[in-house]
């Protein structure tokens, strides 16, 4: 599949498994995929940018930095007509009132921040999708994490092809976030719920793979990959069934959050578990606390996360630990029961009693599925 394809009248385009690879390398596709991805070729200078939307050149400069990109020469033509319209409706929102500048470049840069690692992350996708499939024979002659020229041509024309239809589900999903995070706010700032908005109480977890270091030092960098892709769709799909929330993940670790003690919970009993069951992983370990959190640009602070984080690197191997206030979140609630153990004294938090999370009989979750690699 290439880029010149996209030009059929008919618009279709066989599947990505049926074609031939592409004869042409990266460096000879750009403009055409640049045309397809921004709608047309990149023709006006920064300066015809700013005067064509009616904005003074240095918000102009602020609205692109705030986007994440650097600075260009006035003279270099590399912006589009979709460049003006953005920079235009922005302005307006800015002058009309509806927003402030500061709002406005704020909400620019969480779009950015957001856009760049989904950018990457759908390329990687393509890319992958467009290799051959993976092989232990294949796996010393071949362990480049970067595509072969071929397959990143192929990819960036498929991306290019199908960015009409990609759009469309990208707005969908952000909205249905956007839904969600609108509720948990107006939750969180009733009375009767919380009387701290500004730190609003929740069920914070870490899940940590046990003697990750050593298990991917016989790993090639395919290889590592292929285990962090895995771990990171396992423990999400684990968190998202019971309706929380995955923070971030970084290599060997997920933070995930909850507004109930009692899921939270069950996304820690059921991450052992999915974890032990799975051949490519090793196991897990989760600690969990309860308590007030900070929300900042998407992320969790505060000492409860600390007190997590702390608690984990202390639980044993396939093992949930939990806080006292966990504990006495839990309650009386069926389905758990919380046995208490020794007092630890946790860096930066001090001393605290530490209880081994376990499931009442008949509590068994139905297994989650992998990606199937």
């Amino acid at each position: 599949m290439t880029a010149d394809d996209a030009d059929e009248p008919d618009g279709t385009a066989s599947a990505p498994s049926s074609r031939a690879p592409s004869s042409r390398g990266p460096a000879e596709l750009p403009e055409s995929v640049e045309r397809l991805l921004l709608g047309r070729s990149a023709s006006m200078a920064r300066d015809e940018v700013s005067a064509s939307a009616g904005v003074d050149p240095a918000a102009a400069r602020r609205f692109w930095h705030a986007m994440g990109f650097q600075v260009v020469e006035d003279d270099e033509a590399m912006f589009t007509e979709a460049d003006r319209e953005a920079l235009g409706r922005v302005t307006a929102m800015v002058r009309e009132g509806r927003v402030s500048e500061e709002l406005a470049l704020g909400m620019t840069r969480a779009f950015a921040r957001t856009a760049d690692r989904l950018a990457v992350w759908q390329t990687q996708l393509v890319a992958e999708s467009l290799a051959p499939p993976f092989s232990e024979e294949l796996e010393g002659k071949d362990s480049r994490s970067v595509p072969a020229p071929d397959i990143a041509a192929d990819a960036a024309a498929l991306l290019a092809r199908t960015i009409d239809e990609i759009e469309p589900l990208l707005v969908y999903v952000w909205r249905r976030h956007l839904t969600n995070a609108v509720q948990r706010m107006l939750a969180d700032a009733d009375p009767a719920v919380s009387s701290d908005p500004s730190a609003p109480v929740r069920a914070v977890g870490f899940a940590d793979l046990v003697a990750f270091t050593s298990f991917v030092r016989r790993m090639s960098e395919r290889q590592l990959a292929r285990l962090v892709q895995h771990f990171e769709l396992l423990a999400s799909d684990v968190v998202a069934e019971h309706g929380g929330r995955v923070i971030k993940t970084v290599g060997d670790e997920v933070l995930f959050v909850h507004t109930e003690a009692a899921a939270a919970s069950a996304i820690a009993l059921d991450l052992v578990d999915a974890m032990a069951e799975d051949e490519l992983l090793p196991p897990v370990r989760v600690g969990l606390a309860h308590g007030r959190v900070v929300s900042r640009l998407g992320d969790v602070f505060g000492m409860t996360v600390n007190k997590a984080s702390r608690i984990t690197a202390v639980t044993p191997s396939g093992t949930v630990f939990v806080d006292d206030a966990m504990a006495r979140a839990l309650g009386s609630v069926s389905g758990f029961s919380a046995i208490e153990r020794r007092r630890r004294m946790l860096r930066g938090i001090g001393v605290v009693t530490l209880h081994e999370l376990r499931r009442a009989p008949g509590g068994r979750r139905p297994s989650v599925p992998g990606d199937g690699s």
